[in-house]
């Protein structure tokens, strides 16, 4: 198969996935308690946002996240997720031309602050210090639901 034919049907598959992963924003409820940033106990927790206001108006520009191949959603710019994970090691990964990834190893009672950027298709994973991630979420962004199985998704 060509170069350019392959290519064309990556991006519809991801096109297509991205749609299916959408997910609705949480109520302002939620989003206030997920801003408090508590952690857990039994539990590592680990924010992953994307404060990148130049892809805003492209309100499609949307990388489908996964972490530990679970499907967490399709996170947009000025969004975020709070996902709790069993403490150990995790790869959170897109689904973008690039694969791009971070692999974590977390703790207990931790929390983890990862700054996504996603432009052209790329997606950029960056570990953030904890005051880095909590000014940037607070300044910037709303928490998405994460999907799960059963839940409808989100149509654009």
């Amino acid at each position: 198969m060509q170069a350019w034919r392959r290519r064309l049907l990556t991006l519809a598959a991801a096109t297509w996935l991205a749609g299916c992963a959408a997910v609705p924003q949480a109520t302002v409820e939620r989003d206030a308690e997920a801003k408090q940033f508590i952690s857990r106990p039994d539990a590592a927790t680990i924010y992953v946002y994307r404060d990148d206001f130049t892809a805003v108006e492209q309100a499609t520009d949307g990388t489908v996240l996964y972490v530990g191949g679970r499907l967490i959603g399709a996170i947009l710019p000025t969004t975020f997720f709070r996902i709790d994970v069993h403490a150990g090691e995790h790869l959170l990964h897109g689904y973008a031309y690039d694969q791009g990834s971070l692999k974590l190893d977390t703790r207990r009672g931790e929390i983890y602050f990862v700054s996504l950027q996603s432009t052209g298709g790329t997606s950029r994973f960056t570990l953030v210090k904890p005051e880095t991630g909590k000014r940037d979420i607070l300044r910037c962004c709303a928490l998405l639901e994460n999907w799960a199985p059963g839940k409808q998704p989100l149509l654009r």
